[in-house]
């Protein structure tokens, strides 16, 4: 058993809303309503009850991430028959907070079963459910099932036989098992300019995405950051910073990559990653799901 891991996950604004009854006597309602509760004020007290459920979901349910959250309020309702309650929480995070919502209800809901059951005994709580999420993978995620992609992996040793590819064997393994892709292509070749600009253009538009590995640092022979720019059209500077900002979160040395994404031909994406087996994974996993997105984009369909 374990935690789901988050940390490649971008911080997004998320939000969720929950909902769900309690049933009461119609008794109990009139003494809810009359403030007759030796207790006192059950709605409001309702309402911090499920405030504090939502801070205090992590401690209670084994598998959720602590979080800050940034905005939470819960409303309760007195109907006819019982009270409705409704929860709202808003954080910036890399989880969401639907269990917040759902415990914020349950617990408001708990809290009036608490102070109403000397008066009732056939109370029950019903209906509980989420009733909307927004700022998770769902919003935005998408995998690679039905594109092809290209994997070359940059490498003067790997290419003369004196070291294994590893980096290049992570990235099919990532692309196809995780993402759901297709590697139609995959090539070991040395590091040098002419020939890895020919093999980039022989590539564009006839696979939709090139992943490079290795060849982005600042050695001599690192040339394929060079490479990649006299191939591509438009630079995708925004997957280079988000590489880089997010792997000195593993390793300061992210800084040093010199990484190029962009756009070639019709809508080929061409996407330099580390020759490091962690570092390929890592960003792949983190840009992945924006990848088909970025391909609509530079075909020029209208849904963004």
């Amino acid at each position: 058993m374990k935690m789901v891991d988050v940390s490649m996950k971008f911080e997004t604004i998320r939000t969720a809303q929950a909902e769900g009854k309690i049933y009461l006597s119609k008794e109990t309602v009139e003494m809810i309503k009359n403030r007759e509760i030796p207790k006192g004020d059950v709605l409001v007290a309702s309402q911090m009850a499920g405030m504090l459920g939502a801070k205090k979901t992590p401690e209670i349910l084994p598998f959720c991430h602590p979080i800050l959250i940034d905005q939470a309020y819960v409303e309760t309702r007195l109907d006819e028959d019982g009270v409705y309650v409704r929860s709202f929480v808003r954080c910036i995070g890399r989880t969401g907070v639907e269990m917040e919502a759902l415990s914020a209800v349950s617990a408001a809901l708990l809290n009036v079963y608490d102070m109403c059951k000397a008066f009732d005994k056939n109370m029950f709580i019903s209906g509980i459910r989420l009733i909307s999420k927004s700022g998770g993978k769902s919003d935005y995620e998408e995998d690679l099932s039905g594109l092809n992609c290209a994997v070359i992996t940059l490498s003067d040793s790997c290419y003369k036989g004196e070291s294994e590819d590893k980096s290049g064997k992570a990235a099919i393994d990532i692309i196809e098992n995780e993402f759901n892709g297709k590697v139609v292509h995959y090539e070991v070749l040395p590091d040098d300019l002419d020939t890895i600009v020919s093999k980039l253009k022989n590539l564009v538009d006839k696979v939709d995405i090139v992943f490079t590995t290795g060849g982005t640092g600042f050695s001599k022979r690192d040339v394929t950051p060079e490479a990649t720019l006299q191939v591509i059209d438009k630079e995708m500077v925004g997957f280079e910073e988000a590489m880089r900002i997010v792997g000195i979160k593993f390793t300061p040395k992210s800084l040093l990559s010199r990484a190029v994404c962009g756009v070639a031909g019709e809508s080929t994406l061409i996407i330099n990653l580390p020759g490091s087996t962690g570092g390929v994974k890592d960003n792949i996993r983190m840009i992945a799901p924006l990848l088909k997105h970025a391909i609509r984009m530079a075909r020029g369909e209208k849904k963004h």
